[in-house]
């Protein structure tokens, strides 16, 4: 069993599961999001109930690990790809057999590594670490006003501007790392790749498309 985790089909069975842990959290984390566009209090409600809730509070390292997990292994497998395949492959041979962003699997998730560590520190540590947010209360209880926090860096242009492109490549990285992790798993027969590849463009079509909406709607109001 050990030795299955330290090879390469190992490090890969790893990398894929916890891709999915955290593809299943962004649709958690878009439904919360979304309720900003009906009320303030729904979403603090919604935010206040993921900040609170036991079961999510036990979920908050777990998903932390899985992202370091991810990126791990992420690391490991690219540098092991560069150190057996020293030469890249001709340019023009390899775009006949796989996409853009299955070639560049690596370098979209150091753009998304780079825009979760900006989120982390506007939202996430505002929160949890300095309380540097107001509070307001909502059917009857105290609780962070999430919405204010939000919505206020969604007026600044520039930030949505990065937000918008952050979430483009993700959407790319979605897009293959999708299905790849499902094949993975075992799901590689041509009837299933064909499924899992069509369910990975509409699975990141979704995911880029309800998180754009969302500054996009603060921003022209």
């Amino acid at each position: 069993m050990a030795n299955m985790f330290s090879s390469t089909i190992g490090k890969k069975l790893i990398m894929s599961l916890s891709g999915l842990f955290l593809i299943t959290f962004l649709l958690v984390h878009l439904s919360v999001n979304l309720t900003m566009l009906v009320s303030s209090d729904l979403y603090n409600e919604g935010a206040h109930f993921m900040a609170t809730n036991p079961f999510i509070k036990i979920m908050e390292p777990v998903l932390g690990l899985g992202l370091i997990i991810h990126i791990m292994y992420a690391i490991i497998l690219t540098l092991r790809n560069l150190k057996s395949r020293p030469i890249p492959y001709d340019v023009k041979n390899e775009g006949n057999s796989s996409t853009w962003s299955a070639r560049n699997m690596f370098v979209l998730g150091c753009f998304v590594l780079t825009f979760t560590i900006i989120h982390i520190i506007n939202f996430w540590w505002k929160i949890k670490v300095s309380g540097s947010i107001p509070t307001t209360t909502v059917n009857g209880v105290e609780m962070h006003d999430t919405f204010t926090l939000v919505t206020s860096l969604f007026q600044i242009w520039w930030y949505d501007v990065i937000y918008i492109i952050s979430f483009a490549f993700l959407g790319l990285h979605l897009s293959h790392g999708f299905w790849s992790a499902f094949q993975t798993i075992g799901m590689n027969n041509s009837k299933w790749f064909k499924r899992l590849k069509i369910a990975g463009h509409i699975y990141a079509t979704v995911i880029v498309c309800g998180f754009t909406i969302i500054p996009l709607y603060f921003l022209l109001q």
